[in-house]
C-alpha cells in the first residue's frame, strides 16, 4: 500500500517566522536556539534542527476536525524553513530515531485506532493501519513527549 508523509505547509508559518520577538511573545510563541542534537524536531521540514539553529516553539492545532479528538499541541518550527517535507513511501530519518505513537482516523476524524512503535517500524505499522478500511489518515506523534510529527496518507 503506497502512503505519502507529510509536514506542515511551509507556507501557513511563514507570518510567524519573520516576526519580531515582541510579535512573538504578543502571539504566545517563544524563540529557542538549539543545544543538543537531534532535540528539535521541525514540522515542517521534517528534519530535526542543528545546533546553534534557530527554532519557534508555537501551539498549533493539528485535529482540526468539529468532533471530541479535536487536539493542539506545542510544535517547534526551524525558523529557516521554508519547504514542506511531502514524499510517498518514504519515512524522514526524524521519524526513524524516536518512539511514536500514530493515531488512524476516518473520514469524520474520529479516532479508530492507535499504536506505539519505534521509527524504525513505521512502514509496517502504516500498511497494518491502512489494511482497515475505515482509516482515512494517521497522524504521527512523538510517543514520549506526545508532540504531533506529521500525518500519513493513502496514495
Amino acid at each position: 500500500m503506497d502512503y505519502r508523509i507529510t509536514g506542515l505547509p511551509a507556507d501557513q508559518f511563514a507570518e510567524l517566522q519573520r516576526a519580531t520577538d515582541d510579535e512573538l511573545r504578543r502571539r504566545g510563541v517563544e524563540r529557542h536556539i538549539v543545544d543538543e542534537p537531534h532535540s528539535t524536531p521541525c514540522r515542517i521540514s521534517l528534519q530535526d534542527a542543528e545546533v546553534g539553529e534557530e527554532v519557534l516553539l508555537l501551539s498549533f492545532r493539528h485535529q482540526a476536525g468539529a468532533t471530541p479528538y479535536a487536539a493542539s499541541g506545542p510544535i517547534f518550527i526551524r525558523r529557516a524553513a521554508t519547504q514542506s517535507f511531502a514524499a510517498i513511501n518514504a519515512v524522514p530519518d526524524q521519524q526513524r530515531r524516536r518512539l511514536l505513537s500514530v493515531r488512524a482516523y476516518d473520514a469524520r476524524d474520529y479516532l479508530v485506532n492507535a499504536e506505539v512503535a519505534t521509527g524504525t517500524e513505521l512502514e509496517t505499522l502504516i500498511g497494518r493501519l491502512f489494511a482497515d478500511p475505515r482509516v482515512a489518515y494517521l497522524h504521527v506523534h512523538n510517543a514520549r513527549p506526545g508532540c504531533y510529527a506529521c500525518r500519513v496518507d493513502r496514495v
